[in-house]
């Protein structure tokens, strides 16, 4: 917690942000290297264990009260930053058993349904208000995550069920893919609350929770307030760089997989985390996400400082 809200911030404050792009030819040779996918390999295998010794480590009768709550924060941040942070990155991928990952990375957060609404809904409708993840102009964080949280939810079922019927199948089958997730959570659960006990389990899902809302509040930096234009009814422009927040600084970047360069990933969903560009017309972040995270849960600052940026980007957005 020292080192992701108070070491990186002030260290991203000083650290001036990279705009380098690579070269073609350096993308091409990033791109092919598997060095890049191992990595987040091992990243599931790394979650897998953290959370077995998490478990395991709460059973000990001599922990204080200030040990379950460090160990328990140190495994929200594992839930957010391994769990779903690198289980979207996966969930991109067009292979099934990296999918396959992502959602086993998914799992430890209990937030399998990520994979549904954020390929099939958050992309195809962000930065308009139909995007339960886009936040809206002079939303508070605080009123941004019980809309988020239970309208993805939601998003999710509708999509399965929209996908269900396309293949002329009941929503109640065995093929839903929320009925599997659903199944899938419930199992995990009962399995840790049955090995480790029930006090055990609540910690665990303080911990998951953590991890939602970790997610959730880079959702609510990297959209707040821009939105694309309705060209028709219901139509909107193409999700361009200028629609989603930036950041470029380095330390953020390397700690959270690039996920920071959000502007480039919404513009192209395929590309690798390690070849995302900056573009010169994204919106740029006063600071790194973990300074903006903070930011964010003071409401009257963070809309000083943004909504300035939004009518210097976006004048129509503000009268």
């Amino acid at each position: 917690m020292i080192w992701a809200y108070i070491f990186i911030p002030l260290l991203e404050l000083v650290v001036p942000p990279n705009q380098l792009n690579l070269s073609t030819a350096e993308e091409e040779l990033a791109r092919a290297d598997r060095r890049y996918d191992f990595l987040l390999y091992a990243v599931v295998v790394c979650q897998f264990i953290s959370l077995g010794f998490f478990l395991s480590s709460l059973k000990s009768t001599e922990l204080t009260a200030v040990d379950i709550t460090g160990r328990v924060l140190s495994m929200g941040l594992l839930c957010g930053i391994f769990g779903i942070n690198v289980g979207h990155e996966l969930g991109h991928r067009a292979n099934q058993f990296e999918q396959l990952l992502a959602k086993a990375l998914l799992l430890t957060s209990l937030y399998m349904h990520f994979f549904i609404e954020h390929n099939k809904g958050h992309h195809k409708r962000v930065a308009t208000d139909a995007d339960p993840a886009s936040a809206r102009l002079g939303e508070s964080v605080f009123a941004f995550y019980p809309r988020t949280i239970f309208y993805s939810y939601l998003g999710a079922w509708e999509i399965a069920n929209k996908e269900a019927k396309r293949k002329g199948l009941s929503i109640w089958n065995w093929e839903h893919e929320m009925i599997q997730y659903t199944l899938i959570q419930f199992i995990f659960i009962g399995l840790i609350a049955f090995i480790f006990g029930t006090q055990i389990l609540g910690f665990y899902l303080l911990a998951a929770a953590m991890g939602i809302a970790l997610l959730e509040s880079v959702n609510y930096i990297e959209h707040y307030g821009l939105r694309r234009k309705e060209i028709a009814p219901g139509k909107f422009e193409r999700a361009l760089p200028i629609h989603s927040w930036n950041s470029n600084h380095i330390i953020g970047r390397l700690t959270l997989f690039e996920l920071s360069r959000h502007s480039d990933h919404h513009y192209l969903a395929s590309r690798k985390y390690q070849v995302l560009k900056h573009h010169d017309d994204a919106p740029q972040m006063p600071t790194g996400y973990p300074g903006m995270m903070i930011l964010a849960h003071i409401p009257p600052l963070f809309f000083y400082i943004m909504n300035k940026q939004i009518k210097r980007i976006q004048p129509s957005s503000i009268t």
